[in-house]
């Protein structure tokens, strides 16, 4: 078969139909994916390395989809952790983005989202960091209501002596990141449902942590779930949204200031330059204070209180249904 002009190689990595649009809406092409994680995979891959991988793939004409197992014709040289998934009840075999030569593979399956897990490979059951999600609600100005959320997370933090990293999500909301010394799943996973019900108290017109939609009433969700096995978008990943943009280091001064789609695979490298900003806002791994932690395990995981109250309307619905 002849090779086509739009094929390459880089890093030892064959790349193929480098010219082809990368999906529809992305005004842009499988190179500008491939050129942009070239141009940063010494920012990116920090975030990245040695952590179980999960990749959003894209196919012309077919559905983007998740890919956690790897499928059979990943080369040897990528380094592969086995898992038990719960879930599925079976053994994942997740890869592990170590160097610029696996990242380039991915690039060219036309992996466009990077999400790893919040713990490594060496130590699964040490989470490296907490993560509170900001879900805004659909509208104009949702961005900029997830931001005033984040900044209640901020402040949240402060009072408890603590510090996190901000970054846009790529698609319509922000992350913050706090990176922690050794703790045990349960208890980090405790001390977020505790700040992200400490950031909603400071403004509960702006914030809920009200795990089911219909009960936000139209506030930004502080989405603590993000914990043991959960995985989160790395920061410089590409989204499969329209133009591409990819979850950027935003400083809290700065925050008021972009919107998503400032942060694109087109410029967000140009916009870089020499910098690594996502490196330089992480603080460094703090203790969580003992009494957060405590005050964490007595507030109901919200996907479980979720189920139940659930539950509890559908009982109270279909009595209603029986005395009508």
């Amino acid at each position: 078969m002849a090779k086509s002009k739009s094929d390459e190689s880089r890093a030892g990595v064959p790349l193929t139909n480098l010219d082809g649009l990368l999906f529809d809406d992305a005004d842009a092409t499988k190179r500008d994916l491939v050129d942009y994680l070239d141009a940063v995979h010494e920012r990116i891959l920090p975030g990245l390395r040695d952590r179980p991988l999960s990749v959003m793939r894209v196919r012309p004409g077919q559905p983007a989809f998740m890919q956690k197992n790897v499928p059979k014709y990943t080369p040897d040289w990528v380094r592969t952790l086995t898992l038990w998934a719960e879930a599925s009840h079976r053994d994942v075999s997740y890869a592990l983005c170590d160097d610029l030569r696996t990242l380039l593979w991915f690039a060219n399956q036309r992996a466009v989202e990077y999400h790893a897990t919040l713990f490594r490979a060496a130590d699964p059951g040490r989470p490296t960091h907490l993560v509170l999600d900001l879900d805004p609600p659909e509208g104009s100005e949702s961005f900029r209501a997830a931001v005033g959320a984040a900044k209640l997370v901020h402040q949240a933090l402060t009072d408890l002596g603590l510090a996190g990293a901000l970054k846009t999500s790529g698609a319509k909301g922000v992350h913050v990141f706090v990176p922690i010394t050794d703790t045990e799943p349960d208890d980090a996973a405790a001390a977020t449902r505790a700040i992200a019900v400490r950031a909603a108290m400071l403004d509960p017109d702006l914030a809920t942590t009200a795990y089911v939609k219909a009960d936000r009433g139209g506030r930004v969700f502080v989405d603590s779930t993000r914990a043991h096995g959960a995985t989160v978008i790395a920061a410089y990943s590409p989204r499969l949204r329209p133009g591409v943009p990819v979850s950027f280091p935003v400083a809290w001064e700065d925050a008021d200031d972009v919107v998503p789609r400032d942060f694109t695979v087109r410029n967000a490298a140009a916009l870089l330059g020499d910098r690594d900003p996502w490196a330089q806002a992480l603080p460094d791994p703090q203790n969580l204070p003992a009494d957060l932690v405590a005050e964490g395990h007595e507030i109901p995981v919200a996907r479980v209180a979720a189920m139940h109250e659930g539950k509890r309307r559908k009982r109270a619905a279909e009595k209603a249904a029986e005395d009508g």
